[in-house]
């Protein structure tokens, strides 16, 4: 045969393999979908509900959301070893974002929490020169915790969030079950109203007492109290509207499942952190 025949014979072959690839490509269809529809669910701030219908805007679950981006400088620590936890925001050309707007008081509010809801930590870093965010904390047990960055930009509120990992022997907590009052630091926290179903506005109200009697509570973040809600599993982050004069907030619960909520207040010049498991139902 031929140099000309052979040549014109592989040339023959390598068509008929590309064809069948395009043919097989086709049929299966593309490995990742880029469509705009798709772009909410894999960013992870949106969820629709099943029996509604209605989409449900959740917080904190994807590290990045509308051009914006957490960088933790790092994504491990040591257990109970205290490090400056560094990070910063960053547009879509790579920019370090340096401009926030003041929300309860603060321009960066910064939650760490174990994938289990213990070791929940709320936290203020400071501002470098450079725009970039940091803060001292200690991580007492092994696991994977979730680091939220809570802010707003440009008037939107955002909040961002990636996991930090602490080597070691994990030893996972079962969540509490549903109560309606727990004890820390000697007072008694009440949850007198909870929220009952989802996909509704819910009024979620407390009271601290001490020995039996109305303890008064002191401003703190610009209200009475500060309250995180995130839901069990995925660790989603409800936006919580504070009630200024009052242990009173309003939430809207996405999907039924449990939460955990961690209220925060001041006594006698002292922050202290009530934590509940709340059920929400269909």
């Amino acid at each position: 045969m031929s140099a000309a025949l052979k040549l014109a014979g592989f040339a023959a072959v390598l068509a008929l393999v590309f064809a069948s690839a395009v043919l097989a490509g086709g049929a299966v269809g593309p490995l990742r979908d880029t469509s705009a529809a798709a772009e909410p669910h894999a960013r992870g701030m949106a969820e629709m509900d099943a029996e509604t219908g209605n989409v449900q805007s959740v917080r904190g679950l994807a590290v990045s959301d509308a051009g914006l981006t957490l960088k933790l400088t790092r994504a491990d620590a040591e257990t109970g070893r205290p490090f400056a936890l560094a990070f910063r925001i960053v547009d879509r050309r790579g920019q370090t974002v340096r401009d926030f707007d003041v929300e309860h008081t603060k321009r960066m509010h910064l939650i760490v929490v174990r994938r289990d809801m213990t070791g929940f930590q709320h936290l203020h870093p400071t501002q470098q020169a450079d725009g970039s965010w940091t803060v001292p904390v200690a991580l007492p047990e092994a696991g994977t915790y979730r680091v939220f960055a809570d802010f707003s930009h440009d008037g939107t509120p955002r909040t961002l969030a990636d996991d930090l990992q602490v080597d070691g022997t994990v030893r996972s907590h079962v969540l509490p079950a549903p109560a309606q009052r727990v004890t820390v630091d000697g007072l008694q926290v009440r949850l007198t109203e909870g929220a009952s179903h989802a996909d509704a506005e819910s009024e979620l109200g407390f009271t601290v007492t001490r020995s039996g009697r109305r303890v008064a509570v002191q401003d703190y973040l610009g209200a009475k109290g500060h309250l995180v809600a995130l839901r069990q599993g995925d660790l989603a982050f409800l936006h919580v509207h504070p009630d200024e004069d009052s242990l009173k907030f309003m939430a809207t619960f996405p999907t039924a499942g449990n939460y955990r909520l961690f209220l925060q207040f001041k006594v006698d010049g002292r922050v202290h952190t009530a934590a509940f498991t709340q059920e929400v139902s269909r």
